[in-house]
């Protein structure tokens, strides 16, 4: 059959009288200059700092420095980000700040900086978001901190305890046991209704892989998300992986949950941040470190807080982990995190060396606000603690010079022998505070002092086994009410003095 031509024009003016002309518009820019994961782009004027920009369908950016004639791009990306951006490509905005994915979906997960499992499992399911940086909480939706955060471990919740909302900095030379304090407040957190993120900023891959294994082992990792930006990944993601970590904690504290975030370390996310700024031909100031090297960290740690009750009562308790060269704690990035933070655990490598771990010079931690959030019982044993400790400490220099000793001095000295050899603890070992109670206790009550020092060790965890098996009471009361009424200690002070004359009777024989 012939086709009129009439008949194919009116079907050709009706399909352009329907058609209809739809204009898109779209900012993009072009690669000037590509290297080192960063990028030069002319155009983009219309974009926001901190925006997310897209160079093909699997690189990704971040605006980082908005110039007049060009803006500066960090690259995201594990090995060699770079390799497949060249000059006259296009970047494209999204018009969204860089998010992470948040929630309770991520719990039990190793997760990079963008918030992608790494961990070889499922994806992650959950439909929010959080954009990495955020405002800090203002001083009307705070409330002051109050709660104690039970750390496990004797030295820090008898002498530097923290409170839930606090910024404790824990601060060392390398290898002195800073991870093992921090994987010791995590394990420590079972049962306890403390969520839980580690992140790992320039660690070793086999370093994040350990931290995994241990949590896995003492059933942490079901409360606890690691955020991993390894040495292996790009300065860019060891810069982000702090503030997504804090990203995720805000929505658990919004939720009214508590928080307990530990940024290992410190040092390597301010070395990440001054590469790029150097990349990016920032100037440099004091140790090469760009001017804004105190914001950097005070903008991140100030998220974290005790919120006030109306907001729900969450909070986010920080513990920034800062590695220092042979114990210099006055260099720049050290001394900004000390003045940050409500307080810090120092941590010396010739107590390391010596056996003492931790390894917590008393004279140099501090705690600023955890006093007030301390346990009540723990607050009534452990008040003269810190000063027969840093009694000892001065005494044993003392006596180095070899003086004869009065028998004043030589008790002191005694006692603070059993003082430290008590808050000597075993690795990946937190105590219940009931625990910690009754040893310092049984210690500052001058107990001990007729042991020998070899013994505190095997008298300690035979202290324990008895409470438990005869006075299962005792123990429970102070869990339960977290204070030592005066009959409460009457019970204590008689169960440990027959748990003593048991422990000498054995010893005898």
């Amino acid at each position: 059959m012939a086709l009129k031509p009439e008949e194919v024009t009116s079907i050709i003016k009706k399909e352009l009288e329907q058609y209809k002309t739809r204009l898109r518009m779209e900012s993009v820019g072009t690669v000037i200059q590509v290297g080192d994961t960063i990028a030069r782009v002319y155009g983009l004027d219309d974009v926001m700092a901190g925006e997310l920009v897209q160079f093909s369908e699997k690189i990704m950016g971040m605006v980082f420095n908005l110039e007049e004639d060009s803006v500066g791009v960090v690259i995201f990306g594990t090995d060699n980000p770079d390799k497949d951006i060249k000059e006259g490509d296009i970047v494209r905005r999204t018009g969204k700040i860089v998010q992470v994915p948040v929630g309770k979906a991520l719990l039990g997960r190793v997760v990079n900086a963008l918030g992608k499992p790494i961990d070889g499992k499922d994806p992650i399911h959950t439909d929010k978001f959080r954009p990495i940086e955020a405002k800090a909480p203002n001083v009307v939706e705070r409330q002051p901190v109050s709660e104690s955060l039970e750390t496990g471990i004797k030295a820090i919740d008898a002498m530097t305890p923290i409170g839930r909302g606090q910024r404790e900095l824990i601060i060392a030379d390398r290898q002195t046991g800073k991870t093992s304090i921090a994987l010791d407040m995590i394990i420590n957190q079972k049962g306890k209704n403390v969520y839980c993120i580690y992140v790992a900023i320039g660690q070793k891959l086999s370093s994040v892989v350990a931290v995994h294994e241990t949590l896995e082992k003492y059933g942490a990792m079901e409360y606890t998300t690691i955020v991993s930006a390894s040495s292996r990944a790009s300065a860019s993601l060891q810069y982000l992986a702090p503030y997504s970590g804090t990203a995720m904690a805000e929505e658990l504290m919004s939720l009214g949950e508590d928080v307990l975030i530990i940024y290992d370390d410190l040092s390597k996310h301010a070395q990440a941040y001054r590469q790029l700024s150097l990349l990016l031909r920032r100037p440099p100031g004091r140790e090469a470190y760009p001017g804004d090297i105190f914001y950097l960290h005070s903008r991140l740690l100030q998220r974290s807080a005790k919120l006030c009750d109306d907001l729900g009562g969450g909070s986010i308790t920080a513990i920034p982990i800062i590695e220092t060269q042979a114990g210099d704690i006055t260099s720049y990035v050290p001394t900004n995190v000390i003045s940050i933070t409500d307080g810090q655990i120092y941590l010396e490598a010739d107590l390391f060396y010596a056996g003492i771990r931790p390894a917590i010079n008393v004279g140099l931690s501090v705690s600023r606000v955890g006093g007030k959030a301390q346990v009540k019982a723990m607050r009534q044993v452990a008040s003269k603690l810190r000063l027969d400790l840093a009694q000892y400490r001065e005494l044993v220099t003392f006596t180095q010079f070899g003086t004869e000793l009065d028998k004043t001095t030589q008790a002191q000295l005694s006692r603070g022998e059993k003082m430290a050899e008590i808050l000597k603890q075993g690795q990946y070992q937190p105590l219940s505070v009931s625990r910690q109670v009754m040893i310092i206790y049984a210690a500052t009550r001058g107990m001990l002092d007729d042991l020998p020092t070899s013994e505190i060790k095997k008298f300690e965890s035979g202290l324990y086994k008895f409470m438990d098996e005869n006075h299962l009471e005792i123990v429970q009361e102070i869990e339960n009410k977290k204070e030592l009424s005066d009959e409460l200690t009457t019970r204590l002070n008689t169960a440990i003095i027959l748990f003593k004359n048991k422990f000498l009777e054995g010893q005898k024989k």
